[in-house]
């Protein structure tokens, strides 16, 4: 493939996984405007958020594995169609209910979307050299996503609407899919026909995720006995999962995995990450706009502090990683980002952004050497033969992570319209989140090896 065809690709695909990512971030800021548009609460917030990251956490290992099966090229497209009709349908929603349904869309083509894009890369530049230089131009694309989601979501916002945040994909994803039908190669399929998703498997783990997120949500806000059902339909389905997994010739999580220490526990700091970033995101949106009366723009602008360490940092906490072992920068990583948001305890109703600086940039330093640390820890506990299902399966846990902090975050906080009684939420939660970060770093201590593989 001749040079110009094969950066085309790797256009194509970092366009692919940048609007993933960004899809995660870009929404935060609209919500306060998109919740008094379409006449919706703190709990259909949390579903416009989770909406999208539940189906994306439960169905990134069957993106993979299909492309494996029918062909990468196939399954990337698909996932960029179905994620700029979904993207389309989000900006066009009339009502709350609508826009939730296609957020789900949305998040089950960037599933499909995003294992694929590494798998082209990787096939497109076989040589070592240029293949590892792809790669870290695919890696630094998607950390960008990040902190460009507040930025872009706050210009969108302000300019043009909220609906303008889920529009912007389409056109995006039209080109990205023309070129990808002319440069990216159809490349049979490595798998066989033998071994194809594990379809039971990602069932049970879409209605378990989905079933704890609703039962959360609606005992966090109506209290109701529907809440209680929905969890305990979530313990029914996560013991399917176990039991499918169990009896599954080519299982999505094999179950040995699950006794191997740092396995387990570099997954659990991986959720348990997520977990508390993208709940305290959640809060801390709302905080800026709904207490502070900030512009979207004003709050996408307050937390580039947040991201751009993670975004400066990564490729330097990946290298000590690979020198030192993933145990040092996780509990670094962990250590530093208890303290950030521990240090949200001086916010107030109406504190001043010097407040908020402290605590956004120790947190985000945190960020920036616990993710890249994380990953590691959870490949080396594997070895290379197994590197693809590491990475999804840690993936898969700070998806999950996540979803499940937006859930339980804002059920605990509370509608913002109580600014006081919403802030003294948010300061339970950012405690909550020190105390988990600092049991994760323990944790880390006890199960993470300093580089060796962990058998």
């Amino acid at each position: 493939m001749p040079a110009t065809s094969r950066w085309l690709v790797l256009l194509v695909m970092c366009t692919g996984y940048f609007l993933v990512l960004l899809d995660v971030t870009v929404v935060n800021v609209a919500l306060p405007q998109l919740g008094d548009r379409l006449g919706t609460g703190v709990a259909g917030l949390q579903w416009v958020v989770d909406g999208y990251a539940v189906p994306l956490a439960a169905l990134l290992l069957v993106g993979g594995s299909l492309g494996d099966v029918v062909g990468h090229k196939r399954v990337v497209l698909g996932g960029l169609v179905l994620f700029g009709l979904a993207s389309l349908a989000c900006g066009l929603a009339p009502t709350t209910g609508v826009l939730v349904a296609a957020r789900v869309l949305q998040g089950v083509g960037a599933a499909l979307l995003l294992p694929g894009t590494l798998a082209i890369i990787a096939d497109t530049f076989p040589d070592r050299r240029e293949q590892a230089r792809a790669i870290g131009i695919w890696a630094s694309v998607g950390s960008a996503a990040l902190p460009a989601g507040p930025l872009l979501g706050g210009a969108l916002v302000e300019g043009l609407g909220w609906r303008a945040v889920f529009l912007v994909n389409a056109p995006i994803v039209l080109v990205a899919a023309v070129l990808a039908v002319r440069v990216v190669r159809d490349r049979p399929p490595s798998g066989t026909t033998d071994r194809g998703p594990d379809w039971p498997g990602s069932a049970t783990a879409v209605v378990a995720l989905g079933a704890l997120v609703l039962g959360i949500v609606e005992l966090g806000h109506r209290s109701t006995g529907f809440g209680l059902v929905a969890l305990a339909a979530a313990a029914v389905a996560v013991g399917g999962f176990l039991l499918v997994e169990h009896r599954s010739p080519h299982p999505m999580l094999p179950l040995d995995l699950l006794l191997r220490r740092q396995f387990v526990a570099a997954n659990a700091v991986a959720g348990a990450m997520n977990l508390g970033t993208l709940g305290t995101l959640f809060l801390i949106t709302l905080y800026l706009q709904t207490v502070q009366q900030r512009s979207p723009l004003g709050a996408g602008v307050a937390l580039l502090p947040l991201f751009l360490p993670l975004t400066v940092l990564a490729p330097y906490a990946g290298r000590l990683a690979s020198r030192r072992g993933p145990r040092l920068p996780m509990v670094l990583g962990l250590l530093v980002g208890a303290v950030g948001v521990a240090l949200l305890l001086t916010a107030s109703v109406r504190s001043a952004y010097p407040v908020l600086l402290p605590a956004l940039l120790a947190w985000g330093v945190g960020l920036g050497l616990l993710t890249p640390a994380v990953v590691a820890a959870a490949i080396a506990a594997v070895g290379p033969e197994r590197s693809g299902l590491a990475s999804g399966a840690n993936n898969t846990a700070r998806q999950a992570g996540g979803a499940l902090g937006i859930a339980i975050y804002g059920a605990v906080a509370g509608p913002p319209d109580s600014a006081g009684s919403f802030v003294a939420g948010m300061h339970a939660m950012a405690t909550t989140t020190a105390v988990l970060w600092l049991a994760a770093a323990g944790v880390t201590l006890g199960c993470v090896g300093r580089g060796e593989r962990d058998r």
